[in-house]
């Protein structure tokens, strides 16, 4: 981060918070990365998502589910078959995500191993 003194200093921190407070708007919450994760790791189906996350409750994950649509992380692909099929797939948007999600997981195993030392 860039930390600057005198009168700047507040508009210097504030234009830094604005893009990390809408980033965080798209992934916050408990189940939006672990969706986008499921999903990356290959779950397609809504029951595969749900099955993949323990403790989701399917109105959630419909819902986060449209708004990782909505944000363009996900595309939701219907087959026009017999029973009709549903799949999400992750965008090439979303793989700009990648870094951070690793980070993320690294960071959790780290305050992991500081918490309980394992």
């Amino acid at each position: 981060m860039i930390l600057t003194e005198g009168d700047s200093k507040q508009v210097a921190c504030l234009a830094q918070m604005l893009p990390i407070r809408d980033a965080l708007e798209v992934v916050s919450g408990k189940w939006k990365i672990l969706i986008l994760t499921s999903i990356m790791h290959g779950n397609r189906r809504f029951k595969e998502i749900e099955r993949s996350i323990p403790s989701i409750n399917p109105k959630v994950l419909a819902k986060e589910l449209k708004g990782l649509e909505t944000h363009q992380l996900v595309q939701r692909i219907v087959h026009d078959d017999y029973p009709v099929l549903i799949e999400y797939v992750a965008t090439e948007y979303s793989h700009s995500l990648k870094k951070v999600m690793l980070e993320l997981h690294a960071w959790g195993v780290n305050h992991h191993k500081q918490l309980f030392g394992k």
